[in-house]
């Protein structure tokens, strides 16, 4: 069966309760971390707070989220033949705190899940082996394979399968998982056996709230991702307006602030996936900032970095720049100025300006 961004395999039917267990010993076989399942239809309210998030204009630029909304606000209506959401969690654990990078300010801070290999192949290599296995048990049935690039709720729906619950940063954590973990999910026409939904354990914290260098956060389980800085570095095209350039600090794609606050990864286990392991590291501004088109695309190649392009990657290189207070950097900025990207030319400017000032 066709469906967005899916991929269609057939499988027969047998015991419900005997193929969930098999199941589930299975995906922690294939290297996955946590797996639990839940109707399509049990995420209630999730549509409604999806309108209320467009509406305020909090998804930016991202014209996607609302082209797709009737899928994302109903995961029912992504399938409609789906009678179970099997959601599956693999760890991504960085083995060191990823906010010591912030005291370099010569070095560029990358976000934890773009250190190593881009996470979706990963993860859906990892799905596909499933898919095949659970396609050996029962043919009669279909499912669909989904990783993070369709119309999914995914974390709605890992808690209501039981993962974890949808801190005050909007982001999965679990009380044994912390929140560094990928989802994945495989809607499938088997009636499986529902987990019970996890429930909030976050209390009065607000940890995460206040580590947000950019007050994403205009009140707790809501973000504006027009200010957040994985958003700005990652999503948003053309220059970042002046005042959150400036509280971007040397981070350049992502940031891992507000998941690195959280007390529950005191709890987190480590990653087994050695193709998360770093190999982008904390490179020098200096040397990013002279990366033309091939080199940046050799330099990235198999990272989820390389899909920002040259250009923004630059001009997030050149705002870490202005930020780091060193002139010995301003060359660096100095041989951008007349850059043919008019983007890159304004960051360059900017920056130098920062650097002559300090």
């Amino acid at each position: 069966m066709d469906g967005p961004e899916g991929i269609c395999i057939r499988v027969k039917a047998t015991d419900p309760s005997d193929l969930k267990a098999r199941l589930s010993a299975r995906a922690l076989e294939e290297g996955f971390s946590r797996v639990g399942i839940c109707a399509p239809d049990a995420v209630p309210g999730t549509a409604e707070r999806l309108r209320e998030f467009l509406a305020a204009g909090h998804h930016g630029s991202m014209g996607w989220m609302e082209e797709r909304a009737h899928w994302r606000g109903d995961p029912s209506a992504l399938w409609p033949e789906a009678k179970s959401v099997i959601m599956l969690a693999e760890v991504y654990t960085p083995e060191s705190d990823p906010r010591a990078v912030l005291s370099q300010p010569d070095r560029a801070a990358v976000s934890v899940y773009a250190q190593g290999k881009d996470y979706h192949d990963l993860v859906k290599r990892r799905l596909k082996r499933l898919g095949r296995w659970l396609l050996d048990q029962a043919r009669d049935e279909e499912i669909k394979v989904f990783v993070d690039t369709a119309p999914v709720m995914e974390k709605p729906l890992a808690q209501a399968a039981g993962l974890g619950w949808q801190g005050k940063h909007t982001n999965l954590l679990s009380r044994d998982l912390g929140n560094w973990f990928f989802l994945g999910s495989i809607f499938t026409t088997l009636d499986l056996p529902k987990d019970p939904p996890e429930v909030s354990h976050c209390g009065s914290c607000r940890a995460c709230l206040t580590a947000c260098p950019t007050d994403a956060f205009p009140a707790p389980y809501r973000l504006d991702a027009r200010r957040c800085i994985s958003y700005l570095t990652i999503e948003h095209k053309g220059p970042v307006a002046p005042d959150l350039r400036a509280r971007m600090g040397n981070r350049i794609y992502g940031c891992d602030d507000c998941l690195a606050a959280c007390p529950w990864n005191k709890f987190a286990v480590a990653a087994r996936e050695v193709g998360y392991q770093p190999r982008v590291g904390a490179p020098e501004l200096a040397e990013l900032a002279a990366l033309d088109d091939a080199g940046f695309r050799a330099r990235f190649a198999g990272s989820p970095v390389k899909r920002i392009g040259r250009d923004r990657f630059v001009r997030n290189v050149l705002y870490a720049i202005g930020n780091s207070g060193m002139p010995a950097l301003a060359p660096s900025a100095r041989a951008l100025l007349d850059d043919p990207d008019p983007v890159v030319a304004e960051a360059a400017e900017w920056a130098l300006a920062r650097l002559v000032s300090a």
